[in-house]
């Protein structure tokens, strides 16, 4: 049985300042974890890290997160060591570094604050979603059941389950009538387990989605099927904005959109709003667009690189 992403993403304090989590097969993209288990696995360091070691600095929410990969993660243990950057009255930073079998593999730097005291200038702003999505689902719980949305359906055939295991561990509903534009996806998403989004695993939210290329593939191949690619991500930056409850959500809306796809590179923006329609986290991704089969290649000794 699939351990639960909370069981995923789970760490455990070696040190004031060294943790250890432990990547499962299941919630990987061939022999990779996927990005946004990685992701989630450093926001709760961060979380646990200011709750604990930096309790006094009353900072528990990560407001903005930076996170490099430099090099193939693999399933099994992994160690990160937190350093203390700046430790201020209104933010502090941190650097965390995640390293396996002597490897460094992905460094990040995470900003906290307390977003249930910050005070200063709020204003509305014109912005929203263009073009527009369909109407939300009119009864989620329906949805659930199998039921009949007359914008949303679940994906159940899910390309390449056994490459993508990750796709089994979350149930992704997408527009009835299809995206409204090549390169663009919106979904809403619920975790197959039942367990609620927390701002932890907003980091996963951001980094699920389904394949922005095939649309555009198809437009510029004349309906062709794109071969199996593999989309590692390089930088993925996130902009939390919006505290979850702490019993969290269960379902999270997501809009993903690539703006230029160039020399197998593309740029990735993703807008993750809850049911009422507030900004929950912006995010943006760099990332690569190789062949799957490197996803699998043989590791080599030393400094494996993606």
């Amino acid at each position: 049985m699939a351990p639960t992403f909370a069981e995923a993403t789970a760490i455990t304090a070696i040190d004031s300042h060294t943790y250890a989590s432990n990547f499962s097969t299941d919630w990987c993209v061939g022999s990779v974890p996927h990005g946004g288990v990685v992701t989630s696995v450093f926001l709760r360091v961060a979380a646990t890290h200011f709750r604990t070691t930096l309790a006094a600095q009353n900072q528990p929410h990560t407001i903005s997160l930076h996170i490099e990969f430099l090099r193939r993660t693999q399933e099994g243990p992994a160690t990160l060591v937190v350093r203390d950057v700046k430790l201020g009255r209104q933010t502090s930073t941190i650097h965390v570094a995640l390293s396996q079998s002597g490897r460094e593999e992905v460094v990040g730097y995470l900003t906290h604050s307390n977003m249930n005291t910050e005070t200063g200038v709020s204003l509305e702003t014109p912005w929203s979603l263009y073009p527009s999505p369909p109407p939300s689902p009119t009864d989620f719980a329906v949805l659930l059941a199998g039921g009949e949305d007359p914008h949303w359906v679940e994906l159940t055939d899910k390309p390449f389950p056994k490459f993508r295991k990750i796709a089994l561990r979350v149930r992704t509903f997408l527009p009835r009538d299809g995206q409204v534009l090549p390169g663009l996806a919106d979904e809403w998403l619920r975790l197959d387990s039942g367990e609620r989004f927390t701002n932890e695993s907003v980091g996963l939210v951001c980094d699920h989605f389904p394949s922005i290329i095939n649309s555009l593939w198809r437009k510029h191949e004349g309906n062709k099927p794109p071969p199996p690619f593999w989309f590692p991500t390089v930088v993925l930056n996130l902009d939390i904005k919006k505290v979850l409850p702490p019993e969290g959500v269960e379902f999270l809306f997501a809009r993903v959109q690539a703006k230029s796809v160039n020399n197998g590179r593309m740029d990735l923006e993703i807008v993750v709003l809850d049911k009422r329609g507030e900004v929950v986290a912006l995010s943006h991704h760099v990332a690569l667009i190789v062949g799957a089969e490197r996803n699998m290649a043989a590791r080599r000794n030393g400094q494996t690189k993606i």
